[in-house]
């Protein structure tokens, strides 16, 4: 058991590393005006206000990977186990996470041009590969409870579950509607990111909280 936890650390730490470099990389695409390129009226506030479709972009998807990532790390409370399949199945969730800057800096790019439509469909696509690739991940995982702690709540499992099965089609519904209005399916991104972190992400946390608390409170006992 001591080594597979030590595998399943391994794991975690490389994929937070994957994760970090995928939130700094958004931030590159935040440029400093230069002074020469200011424009006459309204100078270096006129400058950064035309850069607001790449601030949204960024607090955007920043957002989105951060709700990933602690869903990553939840879920990584209750495995405890790893295999091979697992690896390469974490290594494709991995792989379009690390994706993500890329239609981010298209979309702000884009976002005020008439190609918008195709820059925000490429960017909620890429949400809907990496909600098919949790289910993935999260199907070979708890699927008889193969990797999970043996002591988890088959209903806590169940609700994940459910959770995660929103995640393709709510994105699909973004995809769709990058060809109807652009700020709609940007914004729904947005929403669903906050989707996740209320309905899955903090519920699990304050619950892993009051664990410990409980716990220590029978130790002073």
């Amino acid at each position: 058991m001591a080594r597979a936890e030590k595998e399943t650390g391994r794991i975690e730490a490389f994929s937070d590393g994957v994760f970090a470099i995928a939130m700094t990389l958004l931030v590159l695409d935040l440029k400093v005006p230069r002074p020469s390129e200011l424009p006459p009226a309204g100078g270096l506030s006129a400058a950064l206000l035309a850069q607001w479709p790449t601030f949204l972009a960024y607090l955007n998807s920043f957002a989105t990977i951060l709700v990933m990532w602690v869903n990553h790390h939840v879920l990584f409370g209750h495995i405890k186990r790893t295999d091979q399949v697992f690896l390469f199945l974490n290594g494709l969730l991995l792989l379009f996470v690390t994706f993500v800057p890329y239609p981010t800096a298209l979309l702000a790019a884009y976002f005020e041009r008439p190609e918008a439509p195709l820059a925000a469909a490429l960017y909620a696509a890429t949400f809907v590969v990496i909600a098919v690739a949790y289910n993935l991940l999260w199907w070979h995982a708890s699927a008889g409870h193969r990797l999970l702690d043996r002591h988890v709540d088959p209903a806590w499992v169940r609700g994940i579950t459910r959770q995660y099965w929103l995640g393709p089609p709510l994105y699909a519904l973004a995809f769709v509607l990058a060809f109807i209005s652009v700020p709609a399916s940007a914004g729904l991104c947005f929403l669903l990111a906050l989707f996740f972190c209320f309905t899955g992400v903090l519920p699990e946390l304050l619950a892993r909280h009051r664990r410990r608390h409980q716990r220590g409170e029978e130790g002073w006992g």
